[in-house]
């Protein structure tokens, strides 16, 4: 595979800033959501030092990570990346990102809640301030009022430096920056939408013209939908993945088959891998500074990383934006 054999390395200038925030992010966030689940303690800890050396430093990761494996009750994820910060002495060099809402024994995003989500994150991570603090899901039953409350006391106590949304509507979105800048509270420097080449409906539109006009970083979760976008699912195939299931179902649609026809056309011209092809068409889009993308195994990330260096042109990313349409 081109460039699988080597890991980037990459200087201080490849670092992008997140919004309004004073974090300098690598433009590939690195998804958490597979430590302690598919990837071991020693297997993340492996992902974690290459993606490093390579130069990231943007680490993504949520509460409830990762509560849904039997056996689990949550928070695996955050334990994991919690001890190779402490094992790596490095935690002044990486942006943690973590999410409030879903863990089991903390659901939703009451104030009371939030707060003690936030204290029990703090521990598992083996630090004293999260750097950027994500509502997971929007609870519309919850008053804007009551969340953004919440999370600066947070930030005034030292505990959040930034926070940020995700799984949010554009008008609830509006309504809680419109809260923090009429009372002067934190705001939200960063949005986290379900955003990539077959799934663009969700985004685009008036959440992304919310967070353009606000001026938001997005940092798209799902940016190579479950793996499809790596481009090893293809007919006839079987992958041993346990996102297989959710990824193959793309292959069924016509924006799959043209997305991938078009992913290998332009992947060609690169002589690069189709998953950085893919992350580089979703890095120029408008807002998106840090597509988020997990690999359980270190082979797999010079791929990802590669979207630091690939530069689509601008009649490649309308080839791709048509076929995905």
């Amino acid at each position: 595979m081109p460039g699988s054999a080597r890991l980037l390395m990459l200087d201080m200038t490849s670092l992008r800033t997140l919004g309004s925030s004073d974090l300098k992010v690598f433009p590939l966030a690195l998804g958490g959501n597979v430590f302690g689940w598919t990837a071991d303690q020693e297997q993340s800890f492996a992902v974690l030092d290459a993606y490093a050396a390579a130069g990231g430093n943007f680490v993504d990761t949520a509460d409830s990570y990762s509560a849904w494996i039997e056996g689990n009750q949550g928070g695996e994820s955050e334990t994991i990346i919690g001890k190779w910060v402490k094992a790596r002495g490095n935690r002044s060099d990486v942006v943690i990102a973590t999410k409030v809402s879903q863990h089991p024994d903390f659901p939703g995003l009451s104030a009371a809640n939030i707060k003690a989500a936030a204290d029990a994150s703090l521990k598992r991570l083996g630090t004293d301030c999260i750097d950027l603090y994500y509502t997971h899901f929007d609870k519309p039953e919850v008053p804007v009022e009551e969340i953004i409350g919440a999370l600066d006391e947070l930030v005034k106590a030292g505990k959040v430096r930034h926070i940020a949304a995700s799984n949010i509507s554009a008008e609830r979105l509006t309504a809680s920056l419109d809260f923090s800048e009429r009372e002067g509270l934190a705001r939200y420097v960063a949005l986290q939408p379900h955003y990539n080449l077959v799934s663009r409906d969700t985004y685009e539109g008036e959440l992304q013209s919310v967070a353009e006009r606000a001026g938001l970083a997005a940092v798209p979760y799902f940016a190579l939908a479950s793996g499809f976008l790596t481009g090893k699912y293809r007919p006839g195939t079987t992958v041993d993945s346990a996102r297989a299931p959710r990824a193959a179902t793309h292959l069924d649609t016509e924006r799959g088959r043209k997305v991938l026809a078009a992913l290998d056309e332009v992947a060609r011209a690169h002589d690069a891998e189709v998953a950085t092809v893919a992350l580089a068409w979703l890095a120029a889009q408008p807002t998106v500074v840090a597509p988020i993308a997990s690999a359980r195994t270190v082979r797999q990330l010079p791929a990802l990383l590669g979207v630091a260096e690939l530069r689509l042109t601008e009649e490649e990313i309308g080839k791709l934006t048509q076929a995905s349409a």
